[in-house]
């Protein structure tokens, strides 16, 4: 089939090339010509794991073309997709200026029957607007032609999208429209051979549930962290806590991992838009309200352990001014270089106001750092993950990295001015910890500290 895909971000640019693995014929459109350009050359612009070799591979066999050229792009096209951003407005609400703008080229340019399918997240009733805008172009060009608009959206997480889009949970398809529920069946065969993963329902439906299943698993993490921080005043161990609500089917492990609160681009600002949403239609979203605010308190309930523990005697009680901080992990998670709405790049901005100087090594989001911080004179970037700990006060482990997980800790003890890490992610055992002497603060586990025995430990709630 030949589609057209209007933007290469994320969710484009994943969707495209893997549409073109399967042998359809893809027409990737973007106004960045540079950005055009540089796809052209077989680079992606974006990290994520195997799609820079379905990039390579698919438009070598020119089965995945690229164009500033939306007419052409359209050109023999059975549908189109519009996979533009939606970034968040100061009140929550999503900009949909650029969706907007698609749908009038789109009406503007198309010359035969089409299905135009929404990718883009988006608010409930946004297909509404583009059906309409879309009819007022034609009605200027004094044209009729059929046209359908579906929402089709995107469930793919960051550092494994490819393989999201390949082996889908489930495809959800929002439309009224026997054609395009038939055009895009036949289109996501190849990915949901079984017809229980192809779910078709109405289009607000549709758009509902992409927020629904941000909303909700935005809400897992906004517990287990809250649960995180009420273990760590009564000295219990949310480590052994999860382990025993996880195994009720009922609840499971996903998502229930405490750590320094969610990022991206997407459950931040799908859970204010939903707030959003709810608010214009006279409903007060308690529940999402919290799972917002907790999530804002805890990216920053980390720099608040570092500033105090350098306020305290065993911190030296001079306060983290002038201190340095290592910092391993900049993107909000592993296997992305991704920093919007990053919790460790919140912290550094957090410590930094407060004059420390931080250090950071990430072995993807490096360079996007180095832009993040350029005209910042507290922050320096580095290329090497222990070269950020010579002569640093303490060590942040903030992005969850395989290559972080088993470190060489005698190597960190002897960099480190201080034998002190705070760790974003729990990936150490605070016992292990506490035998090499090392202070360890993590996220809703009791602090352990080393006896003479070696043997005996003393948990202390709330450190």
């Amino acid at each position: 089939m030949k589609i057209c895909m209007v933007g290469t971000g994320y969710v484009g640019l994943v969707s495209s090339v893997c549409f073109a693995e399967m042998g359809n014929e893809v027409n990737c459109v973007d106004t960045d010509r540079e950005l055009i350009g540089k796809l052209n050359s077989g680079q992606a612009h974006i990290f994520e794991p195997g799609l820079e070799d379905l990039l390579t591979r698919n438009h070598k066999e020119k089965r995945l073309t690229f164009t500033a050229d939306l007419a052409q792009g359209l050109h023999g096209a059975k549908a189109v997709f519009i996979c533009v951003g939606t970034p968040p407005l100061p009140d929550g609400s999503c900009d949909l200026s650029y969706v907007r703008a698609v749908a009038e080229e789109i009406g503007r340019k198309m010359t035969a029957p089409l299905v135009v399918v929404d990718k883009s997240t988006v608010p409930v009733g946004t297909a509404d607007m583009v059906r309409g805008v879309i009819a007022a172009e034609l009605k200027k060009r004094g044209l009729e032609l059929d046209f359908f608009v579906a929402s089709n959206p995107e469930f793919l997480k960051e550092g494994d999208a490819v393989n999201d889009f390949m082996k889908p949970d489930r495809v959800v398809v929002g439309t009224d429209s026997e054609r395009a529920a038939e055009l895009l069946q036949v289109l996501y065969e190849p990915f949901a051979r079984s017809r229980d993963k192809f779910i078709v329902m109405s289009v607000r439906s549709a758009e509902m549930t992409k927020y629904a299943a941000n909303c909700m698993l935005a809400a897992k993490i906004s517990f287990i962290n809250e649960i995180a921080n009420i273990c760590e005043q009564v000295g219990a161990d949310v480590h052994e806590v999860r382990a025993g609500i996880g195994s009720d089917h009922r609840i499971g492990f996903h998502f229930i991992y405490p750590g320094l609160g969610y990022g991206g681009s997407c459950f931040p600002k799908d859970v204010k838009a939903m707030l959003r949403t709810a608010r214009d239609f006279n409903f007060e979203p308690k529940l999402l309200d919290a799972v917002d605010k907790v999530n804002e308190a805890q990216k920053l309930r980390m720099a608040k352990r570092i500033a105090d523990y350098f306020s305290t005697r065993a911190g030296g009680g001079a306060g983290i001014k002038g201190k340095t901080l290592a910092l391993w992990g900049l993107a909000f998670k592993a296997n992305t270089d991704d920093l919007r709405e990053s919790a460790p790049v919140a912290i550094v901005r957090d410590l930094v106001a407060r004059g420390m100087r931080v250090r950071v090594f990430d072995p993807v989001a490096g360079a996007n750092g180095k832009k993040l911080f350029a005209q910042e004179a507290l922050v320096e970037l580095t290329d090497d993950q222990y070269e950020t700990l010579q002569g640093a006060d303490a060590l942040l482990v903030a992005t969850e990295w395989n290559q972080f997980r088993t470190p060489d800790f005698g190597r960190i003890k002897k960099l480190l001015r201080h034998p002190v890490i705070f760790d974003g992610r729990n990936l150490y055992q605070p016992a292990y910890l506490a035998d090499l002497g090392i202070e360890y603060f993590c996220v809703g586990r009791p602090r352990l500290r080393r006896e003479q025995s070696g043997e005996s430990r003393r948990c202390e709630p709330g450190a």
